[in-house]
């Protein structure tokens, strides 16, 4: 097993990966040739945005030090990754010093993406050959789940195995074995969907935002499109790509075919404008902080426009390929290029086509994979229109003729082979997918908002697939179903889990301004009481209810999580009650849990204050974590529950966390809690009002705020006094409905619905 991992090179990359490793619990050794340059990598790594590590305790985990002077600190590594420029000979000289210090087994590897294998481990001899691989990371490295593994033919299995196991499971990375070609998967494929993207756009004419509007939602590929995206990750870096594919790609490949340096391109890079990081790219920014975009004829900045394109509103992407507009036959140009190039890689890059689609998906954030796509579209409609562009049909697509590349079998997800059988596809060992459950049969029960699966064992998954997986009647009624077919025996134990890119945005906040619109407050109560009795059917529940949460669990969604017995985190989860933003407090028993979570924690000093404080100070301003570590010091997560680093691993990871709950379970008993009363909520109001004085609160926070204070001091009690959770339960309910009947609230509500932000009025 790998504990301890050398990284060389501090630049952007050898940094996150550094940063990534010690957010998985691992000792890192960090070295640059640059004298200090590690040290402070490290320290530019901590004020990030976004955040490269999980928390600032895990800036501790590496070590620092000069590649000269403190190569030694190597010696101790398991696993050595050289992340240095990108140069063959520079490369082989740095493993050749590596053989003077390294020990005996440990692993070396290079983050290229560019030098074939062979090439880096020419001249070195068998041994280091032995311990030699490429594992190529994508950036940024904590966000990036995919991961390019190649192995020589003289690599030792048991050094691939251990790589790819600490990837996978430690590093949460999707391990994908390439083949040792240029580019690999992801860059090939996508250095050329890139290349022609911008290409097609400037020839016919279409305006950045044309472009980008035909190039993202419509296709499953992210709203930034292309030109967003090359702001995004640097639009210098096209071209070191493109130089490498070129010099090792050859002359007949289409990509060597089909590259034209543009001179536009040129110009802003030699202008400074890079994207984000330089003085603006595709856009900008003016002096006024209007958007700008630029005009792909002039390469001046204009006002940003609105794409209007008839094409636009097609629902399928051949319907989109097929319009006759300038966005249909933009998006046609570009899909022939981009799928018939991914399908002539196969099995030249990979042995198969699922690798090839996750690749894609993971290092290029596309909703769907090339052959995913290709399905979407049909093969033969994809074969059909290369062939009538006069373009080659590559011999795959030829093979697959109009059946699909994927199918289901009895239950089962295939792929179309290279030998022309479909084969079931592979899953690593440990990894549970509720969509490969869901294909195998039928739900146990099922509305408009959940379901519940069983996912075998005795075990089932309550599943919201709402939109946003926000909570609405329908959730809450299939949280009550599912307490109830446990409690008669239909299962031993539940995961709320799902595979949404958000565990639950909270509770639809449509519905409840809708009811407040109409002054049907009876009904607004009954819901947040129905939201409560839910929240506390999970918590009291006979058997063990295990939350897994992935992306943003906030507001009800975190309420969900804090009445489950045990909480299974993906490390990317970010948790908070929220419920201020838009003029609220929690109202599903959020403020009484974490009354008594801090009123039990060990570091916290005794007595009725501090507890509220804390609960307070987290509440009022909303804190969100900014991952699964950072939920735990907010006591959002306990220190029992668990995080899996690998987000294909969450559902398998819940369910035995679950099972091993079963044995004598018993629900928690409700908490006992003593709060200051009137003079807890007046100290609470003071200092609020101190921060509206001093421009760090609005003046509808302060009556928020004083809502919240009444709730968080436990309303007419005093410290004497023992209450328990539910008589805080009942000052929620009070606070939440006098809160939404206030004008203040309901602006907030209706701002974030228009707008996704809040207002601060």
């Amino acid at each position: 097993m790998i504990k301890t991992i050398g990284v060389i090179g501090a630049g952007v990359m050898g940094a996150g990966i550094a940063a990534q490793a010690a957010n998985a619990g691992l000792a890192v050794v960090l070295l640059d040739i640059v004298p200090g340059a590690a040290a402070q990598a490290i320290a530019t790594m901590g004020r990030a945005e976004p955040a490269a590590f999980m928390h600032s305790r895990a800036a501790r985990l590496i070590t620092p030090g000069d590649l000269g002077a403190d190569i030694g600190k190597l010696a101790v590594c398991d696993w050595i990754i050289e992340a240095i420029v990108e140069r063959p000979d520079a490369k082989r000289a740095l493993y050749a010093q590596l053989q003077t210090v390294r020990k005996p087994g440990s692993i070396v590897s290079s983050n290229t993406s560019t030098i074939p294998l062979a090439t880096l481990t020419d001249g070195l001899g068998a041994d280091f050959a032995a311990d030699f691989l490429i594992s190529h990371f994508f950036n940024p490295p904590r966000y990036m789940r995919l991961l390019e593994l190649v192995a020589g033919p003289a690599t030792r299995s048991d050094a691939i195995a251990a790589v790819r196991a600490c990837c996978d499971v430690q590093l949460g990375k999707t391990v994908i074995d390439c083949r040792d070609t240029p580019g690999f998967i992801a860059n090939r494929i996508g250095s050329l969907w890139a290349g022609m993207a911008v290409r097609h756009a400037i020839d016919l004419g279409l305006t950045v935002e044309e472009a980008d509007a035909v190039m993202g939602r419509p296709l499953g590929i992210p709203r930034t499109g292309i030109f967003g995206l090359m702001d995004l990750v640097g639009i210098d870096l096209g071209p070191h790509v493109a130089k490498s594919l070129l010099a090792s790609l050859p002359a007949d490949d289409a990509y060597c075919r089909l590259y034209r340096e543009e001179p536009l391109v040129a110009r802003m890079i030699a202008e400074g404008r890079i994207g984000r990081k330089g003085k603006g790219g595709f856009y900008s920014r003016a002096a006024d902080k209007s958007r700008l975009s630029i005009d792909l004829v002039t390469g001046e900045y204009r006002q940003q426009q609105e794409a209007r394109l008839a094409s636009l509103q097609t629902r399928k992407p051949a319907d989109l390929a097929d319009h006759p507009d300038i966005g249909g036959r933009y998006a046609r140009a570009v899909l022939l290029d981009t799928l018939g190039y991914a399908a002539s890689l196969v099995p030249e890059i990979a042995g198969d086509i699922a690798s090839v689609d996750a690749a894609m998906r993971l290092g290029y954030n596309w909703k769907y994979g090339p052959f995913e796509l290709i399905d979407r579209l049909g093969a033969g409609w994809l074969a059909r229109a290369l062939a009538a562009d006069g373009r080659a049909v590559p011999a795959l697509l030829a093979q697959v003729g109009d059946r699909p590349f994927y199918r289901v079998e009895a239950g089962t997800l295939q792929a179309f082979g290279v030998d022309g059988s479909y084969q079931n596809v592979a899953r690593p060992d440990g990894v549970l997918l509720l969509d490969d459950i869901k294909r195998a049969g039928k739900p146990m029960a099922r509305n408009a908002g959940a379901s519940i699966w069983d996912i075998g064992d005795g075990v089932a998954c309550l599943e919201f697939h709402t939109k946003m997986n926000a909570l609405d009647q329908d959730v809450l009624g299939m949280v009550g179903r599912a307490v109830g077919m446990g409690a008669k025996g239909a299962f031993k134990a539940l995961v709320i889990y799902n595979d949404g890119e958000q565990f639950s945005v909270g509770a639809n906040i449509g519905i409840a301004l809708f009811a407040a619109n109409i002054a049907a407050w009876g009904e607004i109560e009954g819901a947040i009481a129905a939201g409560q009795q839910a929240m506390l059917a999970l918590r009291n529940a006979p058997f063990p209810v295990v939350g897994a949460p992935a992306g943003m669990a906030l507001g009800g969604g975190c309420e969900v999580l804090l009445h489950c017995a045990a909480v299974v985190a993906s490390a990317e989860t970010y948790m908070g009650l929220v419920e201020v933003g838009v003029g609220l407090v929690p109202g599903w028993g959020g403020c009484a849990t974490m009354l008594a979570r801090w009123s039990a924690a060990p570091k916290l000093p005794r007595g009725p204050m501090p507890a509220m404080s804390k609960a307070f100070e987290m509440i009022s301003t909303a804190q969100v974590s900014k991952s699964a570590a950072e939920a735990r010091d907010l006591l959002l997560l306990r220190d029992s529950d668990g995080i899996s680093m690998n987000r294909d691993r969450l559902l398998a990871d819940a369910k035995a966390r679950a099972l091993a709950m079963v044995a004598d379970y018993a629900p928690p008993p409700s908490a006992k809690l003593r709060l200051p009363g009137p003079t807890g909520a007046t100290a609470l109001r003071m200092a609020v009002d101190g921060f509206v004085a001093m421009g760090r609160a609005t003046a509808y926070d302060a009556v928020v705020g004083g809502e919240l204070a009444i709730v968080l001091s436990g309303g007419d009690t005093d410290h004497t006094v023992e209450i328990d959770e539910d008589d805080v339960r009942g000052l929620e309910r009070a606070a939440f409905m006098a809160l939404l009947k206030k004008p203040g609230t309901l602006a907030r509500v209706e701002h974030m619905l228009e707008t996704g932000r809040p207002l601060r009025n």
